[in-house]
């Protein structure tokens, strides 16, 4: 996923221009950025959250 920079003026500027980037996103691009943003914080290796709130993961 490209990385985009923008300057604002103040926070509402910057904040306006935050939803325009969602909203101009894909759901799949959504995901995808998601999912980076999960690895990067997480690390690839976490599990996924649902299958916690699920109770399928295994106990060790």
């Amino acid at each position: 996923m490209e990385r985009v920079f923008q300057r604002s003026k103040d926070f509402k500027q910057a904040e306006e221009w935050d939803i325009l980037q969602h909203v101009s996103m894909t759901p799949e691009q959504r995901q995808e950025a998601a999912e980076q943003l999960r690895d990067r914080v997480c690390g690839k290796e976490a599990p996924d959250v649902r299958e916690a709130h699920r109770g399928t993961l295994k106990q060790t």
